[in-house]
């Protein structure tokens, strides 16, 4: 009975001490890192963002357009296949809580009647009145949870008259595990 008292005490302080983890998605540039939270509210965008950024999508690309008090934009170009290839468009998620405010992280895309995101593509608010304007137009599916000064920093680089910056900022996507602890400290509003 006392070598089960001793594994049952020993069993509740490891499962006590074994914090929660959370996957986060980290943008590393030239500038500095970028954290954010995805939202379990736009599934498909999510899981698009975590498989895109495990194969290293984006590793070879940039922050291809940047305006100040409107967006970082990130990830391919306007290319055919960000726009036309399905393997690349996913279906609108649209939350009406989920909005344009500044840090929010949204999925690009062309005029498409139909909404569609191109999910090699994304952007981060920078402009700190939010972009209300796209609510309902463009999917919002995480928000930055550390790095907004990076945000900041990389739309007031000069840039040509497409507003694509002259220095390369380049991207270097990845999913990392954070402690929960820690995670509340940059972020909250966790659930």
């Amino acid at each position: 009975m006392k070598k089960l008292t001793i594994l049952f005490v020993l069993l509740m302080t490891i499962s006590c001490t074994t914090e929660k983890q959370y996957d986060i998605g980290q943008i590393k540039t030239p500038k500095g890192d970028i954290l954010l939270w995805l939202y379990d509210e736009t599934p498909n965008h999510k899981e698009s963002f975590i498989e895109l950024a495990n194969k290293g999508y984006w590793d070879s690309l940039s922050f291809n357009r940047v305006i100040p008090n409107f967006v970082a934009q990130g990830g391919c170009p306007d290319t055919p296949e960000g726009f036309n290839d399905p393997e690349y468009l996913l279906e609108p998620e649209f939350v009406d809580s989920l909005t344009h405010t500044y840090g929010a992280l949204g999925a690009g895309r062309d005029g498409n009647p139909e909404k569609l995101s191109a999910r090699c593509q994304f952007y981060i608010v920078q402009n700190k009145e939010g972009e209300h304007r796209l609510d309902g137009d463009y999917t919002i599916f995480g928000k930055v949870i550390k790095g907004m000064d990076v945000v900041d920093a990389i739309v007031n680089v000069e840039r040509d008259s497409i507003n694509e910056p002259l220095s390369k900022i380049t991207l270097d996507v990845n999913m990392i595990s954070i402690k929960e602890s820690e995670l509340r400290k940059l972020y909250p509003n966790l659930h």
